[in-house]
């Protein structure tokens, strides 16, 4: 137990606020950027297939950021592994 009660406020608030407005961020990247072809307005609101309660399919871009995310996670876990091979560190 803490002496001071109020420093696990401040950490949990330092801790979710960050966490929040990074997906916040994230949420508005993946809204609206994404490659911008000719026929992308067209693919965001033609419906291709609808399911069951109203659920409806679309052949919508892919985004850019959520791209950018997925690529960075696969070199990043290539070059992690790679360091850890090519200098023998041990976990």
């Amino acid at each position: 137990m803490r002496y001071f009660n109020l420093l696990n406020i401040q950490h949990f608030v330092l801790y979710f606020f960050p966490a929040f407005i990074t997906l916040l961020l994230i949420a508005i990247a993946l809204k609206f950027s994404y490659f911008h072809s000719k026929d992308s307005e067209e693919k965001l609101t033609r419906i291709t297939h609808r399911y069951p309660l109203g659920i409806e399919e679309r052949d919508a871009p892919f985004p850019l950021v959520l791209l950018l995310i997925i690529l960075g996670t696969v070199i990043w876990v290539f070059g992690y592994i790679l360091m850890i091979g090519l200098l023998g560190i041990k976990i």
